[in-house]
This record gives C-alpha cells, structure tokens and sequence, in this order.
C-alpha cells in the first residue's frame, strides 16, 4: 500500500483524535450510542482519547507500516473488527468523507470552535449529552 497523493497527511495521533471525537459525536447523534465507551478529555489542543493518546505517546504516526509487510498485525485486526460492524462502517466512512482530507491542525482549530469543546474546562471530560445535543443540531442536520 503506497499513498497515492504524497500531499495528503499522515494518520498522526493528533488527528486520530479528533476523527475519534466525530466518530463519537456521529454514533451518539445518529444512533443514541457512544462507539466507544472511553470518555473524551478537552485538552489544550482539542478532544482527546486518554487510552489512545497513551497507547501512542511518543510516536507521530498511529499506523505502522512497513513497505515489504504491510500494516502491522495489531493495525490489520482492528481494521478487521471495524469492518464486520456495519455502523461502524457507517460511522468512519461518514468520518472520512466529511473530515479525513482535512489535517491535524484543521481539524483542532474547528473542535476549538464547537461547544462541546469550548464549554468544557481544560482537562476535563466533555460530557457525552453536550456532544450528542451539539451533533444532532449542527452536524447532523
């Protein structure tokens, strides 16, 4: 797997999460239910997924890939497990097609706009009826 456009950004954790933000904000939108139950912090730089953002401290890209073998085993099972779920399906192709070409910062300075965000004390947990109202009325209309 080779990228097709050299311009297009890496999946750096930055911007996995704030894609994982939408995908929350969607699912609890669009189907009264989180699709993933870790709760999401306000941090400096946006919403953040604490066990995401540890799992990948240190490292820019989320994805490991190697040119000969691929993606690395962990990167193609949850890839698997994601696609035999069809609102999950449902949920990341709505997140890549509205918000995957956008970039880490893009996407920060547009959390850094919305409500949930900004009426959340930094650090703190954005409460999940803040994102589900916020969603259902400016972006899922």
């Amino acid at each position: 797997m080779i990228k097709e456009d050299e311009n297009i950004e890496e999946l750096t954790q930055m911007k996995a999460m704030k894609l994982l933000y939408y995908a929350q904000g969607i699912s609890l939108a669009a189907y009264d239910k989180p699709l993933f139950d870790d709760d999401i912090l306000a941090w400096k730089y946006g919403p953040v997924v604490r066990s995401v953002h540890d799992k990948y401290y240190g490292q820019r890209s989320i994805v490991q890939y190697n040119q000969d073998l691929g993606m690395d085993e962990d990167s193609r099972n949850d890839y698997k497990e994601l696609n035999s779920n069809e609102e999950f399906n449902i949920i990341l192709n709505t997140v890549q097609e509205f918000y995957g070409d956008k970039s880490a910062i893009d996407l920060m300075n547009m959390t850094h706009k919305e409500t949930p965000w900004m009426s959340t004390h930094q650090n703190d947990v954005i409460d999940t009826d803040l994102i589900r109202s916020y969603f259902k009325e400016h972006v899922l209309e």
